[in-house]
């Protein structure tokens, strides 16, 4: 596979390079920082942006969503949204 910005400086305006599947958690924060949460079923998502002490929920995200925010942690207490995949 020929990937042309291989070279290119990652920033948090880049695209996405790695995905993961997400297991909201109370307890754990996530493995990497997002760049952004993709929503696969709607629903409303607590999370922690990574320079906020406090979670905030996004209310009401449609199916298809993508969230463009630095989340360290994605809470299960307040997260209906289902099929949530971390880009970084």
């Amino acid at each position: 596979m020929n990937d042309r910005f291989r070279n290119n400086a990652d920033s948090p305006m880049a695209p996405a390079a790695r995905a993961f599947a997400v297991s909201p958690s109370d307890a754990s924060d996530l493995p990497d920082a997002t760049k952004a949460i993709y929503i696969g079923g709607a629903g409303d998502i607590a999370l922690r942006p990574i320079g906020n002490t406090q979670d905030v929920v996004f209310v009401g995200l449609s199916a298809g969503t993508i969230l463009d925010v630095r989340a360290s942690a994605i809470r299960a207490t307040g997260t209906t949204a289902t099929n949530i995949v971390g880009l970084v």
